[in-house]
């Protein structure tokens, strides 16, 4: 086993020491659900948002009122952050406050507020914000809508990136942001409803990933792929058992930033290619380029190490994705075009290295990829 060994511990609630009062910590859910009338195929995603618990008050805190920024006061809540892709695409955001959040912060984890759970088995809980209620707090950083879900969840396979998530380097907090997929590949089952519609989300077809990052800010440039449902070009078989996934930009470790470098991982019908700067051993070389055009989001991303390249190039329309709403733990929005999307398509080439040059192991077509990018400058 390799990176894909789930590793529980990295799922747990990470706001101890000086994250408790200047750092955030998310567990992010994403899957596709199917429409029982009509077939239709969506994309959704179920995010618990945590920030700041030691400045907790009765109600939630939020960074983006005028009045507590001129105050220089920081953001503290729970945020359940849920909606959709697509052309009805929506982010609608539920906030608690500290003292109304339970969580058993060992492995396996859990959080609960309210009627909203989440466990690595488990996900339950609505969201509800009327068009008035959105107009009159921008600060809540939320479209209108409502949506509710039940959910259970397999998480079959990890992205466990290793070095870069060690017990020592969680401890020292040396990271600015840390990432861990424990369910790069997952199953969902159960349903959702959003503005009155109920999709069936059925495990062979959900398509489900979840991870998590936590830390003190956010990296920029901001590059996440990921997908489960691949389709092998040369033989035109579906690849049951894969998944890839990549992410990163610009990690900095104790304030000091590192080139632009991103994670790489491709468990491809059971063998992993890992494509990872922190395992130095490996020899690992990443390029990336992400542009935004008039209509799309395009992705290109080109990793090798001493053995295998991985060419990974993808697209998604502007129209099916969401300028995804966060603020940091000091209370900034330095995020303001994040782009984020579930209906992300693309290829993937997949070479073994020869003292000739490279030799093709599968051309693969990838379908419901989970994609973002996003840059500020400080």
């Amino acid at each position: 086993m390799g990176f894909e060994k789930k590793d529980p511990a990295k799922n747990e609630f990470m706001l101890t020491g000086i994250f408790r009062r200047k750092g955030y910590d998310w567990w992010w859910h994403s899957f596709t659900g199917v429409n029982e009338d009509t077939g239709e195929e969506k994309a959704f995603f179920v995010e618990f948002f945590t920030c700041n618990p030691a400045l907790g008050k009765n109600q939630p805190v939020f960074g983006q009122l005028p009045e507590n920024q001129k105050n220089g006061i920081k953001p503290s809540y729970l945020m359940v952050k849920a909606g959709c892709w697509g052309e009805d695409r929506c982010q609608i955001h539920r906030f608690f406050p500290w003292k109304d959040v339970k969580t058993h912060k060992k492995a396996p984890y859990s959080i609960v507020a309210g009627n909203c759970y989440a466990s690595d088995t488990a996900l339950i809980g609505s969201v509800s914000v009327s068009e008035e209620e959105a107009a009159a707090h921008p600060e809540w950083m939320s479209d209108s809508g409502e949506m509710s879900w039940n959910l259970t969840i397999d998480k079959q396979m990890a992205f466990n990136v290793g070095y870069g998530t060690s017990k020592l380097l969680r401890f020292l907090k040396a990271f600015e942001m840390y990432w861990h997929a424990e369910g790069m590949k997952s199953t969902y089952s159960g349903t959702v409803t959003i503005n009155g519609v109920t999709w069936k989300v059925i495990p062979e077809k959900s398509y489900g990933y979840a991870d998590k990052n936590w830390g003190s800010n956010f990296t920029s440039p901001w590059v996440w792929l990921s997908s489960n449902h691949l389709v092998s070009n040369l033989t035109g078989k579906q690849l049951n058992n894969s998944v890839f996934d990549i992410g990163g930009g610009r990690p900095k470790i104790y304030f000091v930033p590192l080139n632009r470098i991103l994670l790489g991982a491709f468990y491809y019908e059971g063998k992993a290619y890992e494509f990872n700067f922190s395992k130095f051993w490996m020899g690992c070389k990443t390029k990336f380029n992400c542009r935004e055009t008039e209509k799309e989001i395009q992705w290109h991303v080109f990793q090798r190490n001493r053995s295998y390249i991985m060419e990974t190039m993808v697209r998604c329309k502007k129209s099916d994705m969401l300028l995804v709403n966060y603020e940091a733990p000091d209370g900034t929005r330095r995020h303001n075009r994040l782009w984020n999307g579930g209906n992300g398509t693309g290829r993937i080439r997949l070479y073994r290295r020869t003292k000739y040059g490279k030799s093709l192991i599968d051309d693969i077509s990838a379908y419901n990829i989970g994609c973002e990018y996003g840059e500020y400058t400080d």
